[in-house]
């Protein structure tokens, strides 16, 4: 052997469609082979996607998963490539990857490695296969090798870790991989998009198990957003001996995307190194994933766009800054035809403004305690990107509220006295007008809920909460105000300069009162500190406060900061639990759905913060 073409291609894939995935697949196998590739890697339960939940139970699953891979059999002729499935052996389904080589099943690899933190549920759908184990099973009337198997192919030894696979530490394939001279290693995975997380992915996955078990190592990803919540970055990486030898331009429109380079085996230094590009930025990559994310929603929703309550503040400023954006980046990417085509838009859509103000609706809905500021920030936004823009008042609605409830009560509303009902019934009146304007237009109302007011419930529910997508619900308020100013200056968003100059205020007082956000709660950079400790690192409060301390300079400040946190978490379970369905981008998420539970009644911490007001 002198050199073997050897490559990845990331799909986007949808749960449950199985035309639609199974030409995403053929159509890859066809361009892979067309480019010369022989061993092609595709990524993690390509055929049914990822994203099917607690389907992944059932008997009739797998069985039309089997029946869309021997289907693609005959697309297989002279090219090597795996193809991920769910696999039902009597009771109990895996986790597999199937080989194909020339039109014939070599086998099929089964997961070992099940994850089962943060967003992933695996070991409540699959059983994990054990180390050494195979078996015989019946696919398509033949019988095959299944579990733990070595594949002689084009004249190498090949390997499969899974996914997860390749995180574990102590039970990864590879080591026993090597002991049995695999020579390449091939990773299907579906691993989630969190900002940086592709950093160590790399290090830790690809170069790492490159170099410690002397192989060619190939990792495909999953790409877009393939059931609503995860997004995945499309990544392609190929490494051999600790050196990267190609990867993928991530966080791509199409629906398929393929890398491959040239191996030799026997001489590295023959191996060809492809030409890569610079990994973008956080706020890039940030963009970049928000974008595909919305993108990919909108057309597997086929709804007809977007609606979104524009307050001029930070929140609804970047929901709106990040739809124009999905329109300029898919058709930088895709071009005007296909674009159009798969968002079926009128053809008088010529130019990115037309493409926004078909798409995206947007109303300023004022009440008496709204200000000039905000609504000269909502309207000169809107009309920067080409949005549909409308303005009315809601405090009609409010008034009429108000005195229906006064006559209940027997006596005036004030601010003095209910404070909290009068802020409430603001955000609650412009919910049900917005929703009309959502249905009357076939769109998905956004809502502009941010990770931090998911914390802290610092939201008010059947109001500013109403929508059936929350974009930036994965991202705390810092990260919200630092794109902002980072869009102002670097993707030509002259327009935010009002947003990025006003202190965030929900503009529910009396004007007088100088509301902000951060007087209710606390710096938001102080929340992220304290967030991280207690929910990523799941931290008690005195932990948490010993932890961080020296930061700061008022420590009995901390320590109420430190309180209100968790006294405010503690109670608003009930409100996390409601929230609409929101992106994964962070390395944590607050969403009890995704990534993480708590109960909905508790003691709030009532014995951790006594033992916190002890502290020093």
């Amino acid at each position: 052997m002198t050199t073997i073409r050897i490559g990845g291609a990331t799909l986007n894939q949808t749960p449950l469609d199985w035309a639609g995935n199974r030409l995403t697949i053929t159509n890859a196998i066809a361009e892979a082979h067309r480019q010369g590739v022989r061993i092609l890697c595709l990524p993690e339960l390509s055929i049914t996607g990822y994203g099917c939940e607690d389907l992944f139970l059932s008997e009739w699953l797998a069985a039309r998963a089997t029946d869309v891979l021997i289907s693609i059999i005959p697309h297989t002729e002279n090219i090597t490539v795996n193809i991920g499935l769910p696999v039902r052996i009597g009771s109990l389904t895996y986790n597999g990857s199937c080989v194909i080589s020339n039109r014939k099943i070599l086998g099929i690899t089964l997961k070992q490695n099940l994850p089962r933190e943060g967003v992933h549920y695996e070991q409540r759908w699959f059983t994990p296969w054990k180390q050494h184990e195979v078996t015989q099973i019946t696919l398509g009337g033949e019988t095959i090798p299944a579990g733990d198997l070595v594949y002689d192919v084009e004249g190498l030894r090949m390997g499969i870790e899974i996914c997860e696979d390749g995180w574990s530490k102590e039970k990864r394939p590879g080591y026993t991989f090597a002991k049995r001279g695999v020579q390449l290693i091939i990773n299907p995975s579906a691993s989630h998009f969190a900002m940086g997380k592709y950093l160590n992915r790399e290090e830790q996955v690809v170069l790492e198990g490159s170099s410690l078990f002397r192989c060619v190592y190939v990792f495909t990803n999953l790409l877009g957003n393939e059931a609503g919540r995860m997004i995945y970055d499309g990544d392609i990486l190929i490494a051999q001996h600790g050196k990267m030898l190609a990867k993928n331009k991530r966080l791509s429109f199409h629906p398929f995307r393929i890398v491959w380079t040239d191996i030799s085996i026997n001489n590295p230094e023959r191996s060809i190194i492809q030409p890569m590009d610079v990994e973008p930025q956080r706020l890039e990559e940030l963009s970049q994933a928000l974008s595909l994310g919305l993108y990919d929603y909108l057309r597997k929703s086929k709804s007809k766009g977007f609606v979104l309550s524009l307050s001029g503040g930070a929140d609804s400023a970047t929901c709106a800054v990040m739809v124009a954006e999905m329109v300029r980046r898919a058709t930088n990417e895709l071009g005007w035809s296909v674009f159009k085509q798969t968002l079926n838009l009128p053809e008088s859509v010529d130019d990115c403004n037309a493409a926004v103000n078909h798409l995206l609706a947007t109303a300023y809905q004022a009440s008496r305690h709204s200000s000039a500021e905000t609504l000269n920030a909502a309207r000169t936004l809107a009309e920067s990107i080409g949005a549909t823009f409308y303005h009315w008042s809601i405090q009609e609605e409010v008034d009429s509220y108000s005195a229906k409830f006064e006559q209940v009560l027997g006596r005036k509303l004030t601010w003095q006295t209910d404070d909290i009902t009068l802020q409430n019934i603001q955000a609650r009146a412009r919910s049900p007008i917005i929703w009309m304007l959502a249905n009357a237009r076939n769109s998905i109302l956004l809502t502009t809920s941010n990770r931090s007011e998911g914390d802290v419930g610092y939201a008010t529910m059947d109001g500013d909460t109403s929508g059936s997508l929350a974009p930036i619900a994965g991202i705390p308020k810092v990260t919200v105000l630092e794109f902002l100013k980072w869009a102002e200056h670097h993707l030509g968003y002259t327009s935010l300069k009002a947003v990025n100059e006003m202190q965030p205020t929900a503009e529910l007082r009396p004007s007088e009162k100088h509301q902000t956000d951060e007087d209710d709660l606390m710096p938001y950079a102080t929340m992220v500190k304290i967030e991280r400790c207690a929910i990523l690192q799941r931290k008690d409060p005195v932990e948490v406060y010993h932890q961080i301390k020296w930061e700061f300079s008022d420590r009995n400040l901390l320590k109420t900061h430190i309180r209100k946190f968790f006294r405010l978490w503690a109670v608003n379970q009930w409100k996390r639990e409601r929230l609409a369905p929101s992106f994964h981008l962070d390395d944590l998420n607050v969403d009890p759905r995704t990534w993480c539970r708590f109960p909905i009644l508790s003691s709030g911490f009532a014995r951790e913060l006594e033992e916190l007001d002890k502290q020093e």
